[in-house]
């Protein structure tokens, strides 16, 4: 089976390049130049860019299923990366070259606790991604992953590095809201597995880890794992001089967090929906465990 893979030289597509390529697939990858894949040479890069629908055209002849994982966490309006056009615009035009160029089979990267009425931009262009994905007419299959952590992940090693460098660690609010950390391993498995199975098209997973953390919580398991002798020293922020501070100055890209970031971690990101682990069986990795193994 041929593959056509957005996204891929980001945290989740490397792993996931790596699963197929371990399963006999062969990859194509889309991306927007051609030194991103280096140490990929076995797999076929093809020149593009998912905002830009000319760039699309023929690029996925003769594949058998595309796995769209493009997306942001973040807005630089200035250079137009914006969640209407990573996630929303992206979408559609994936969606659209997938239909024109005969593909059937189609998965979609989305996020935990995207909804109909999402507060959040983020979540927002999420759900109307997803609402595209689900009206397309493809075979389809979405993911809704939940914090991925890793080797190569961004926030737990933000946080690690924090831990290390600060003697007291910020938190915004009481810290108590909270997270159930997924292994990047796992999501890709779930991806790589899903194209062959039919039992998953039409359906929507949301993908948690086995381990249930506050916020305060998680920053100690980190800390031990750092191996701290005793928890990690917090300084507790309130919310109402936080979120002004954080308006304001959410535009410089230099600065580490942003409005729709804090909101998404006051909410939590957790997983009542037990689908995805019933579905695939899967034996699930403790963050707890993993994250020794990169962590020192």
């Amino acid at each position: 089976m041929r593959v056509f893979v957005t996204g891929g030289s980001g945290f989740v597509g490397r792993e996931l390049i790596r699963q197929l390529l371990a399963k006999g697939y062969h990859v194509r990858a889309l991306a927007r130049s051609s030194d991103r894949f280096k140490d990929f040479p076995q797999i076929e890069t093809v020149i593009g860019d998912t905002t830009m629908p000319k760039t699309l055209k023929n690029k996925m002849t003769d594949c058998d299923a595309v796995i769209h994982l493009v997306g942001i966490i973040r807005e630089i309006p200035a250079k137009g990366v914006t969640f209407e056009h990573l996630h929303t615009q992206s979408t559609a035009h994936v969606i659209t070259a997938a239909g024109e160029q005969g593909i059937k089979r189609y998965l979609q990267m989305s996020a935990n606790g995207t909804i109909v009425n999402a507060t959040t931009k983020y979540h927002k262009t999420k759900w109307q991604s997803e609402e595209k994905v689900r009206n397309s007419g493809l075979d389809w299959t979405i993911f809704r992953p939940s914090l991925i952590f890793g080797p190569d992940d961004a926030f737990i090693n933000m946080l690690a590095r924090m831990i290390n460098i600060l003697p007291v660690i910020p938190v915004f609010g009481d810290g108590r809201y909270a997270l159930q950390p997924v292994h990047v391993r796992d999501v890709a498995a779930s991806f790589v597995a899903s194209l062959d199975r039919d039992d998953t098209i039409g359906q929507t997973y949301h993908c948690c880890g086995p381990e249930t953390f506050s916020y305060n919580e998680l920053l100690d398991v980190i800390g031990t794992a750092l191996g701290k002798r005793s928890s990690v020293c917090k300084l507790h922020q309130p919310l109402w001089l936080v979120k002004p501070l954080i308006s304001a100055f959410e535009s410089f890209s230099l600065f580490p967090i942003t409005s729709d970031q804090l909101q998404m971690l006051l909410e939590g990101n957790i997983c009542t929906d037990k689908k995805w682990s019933k579905c695939f069986d899967a034996e699930m990795i403790p963050l707890t465990t993993a994250i020794k193994e990169y962590l020192k």
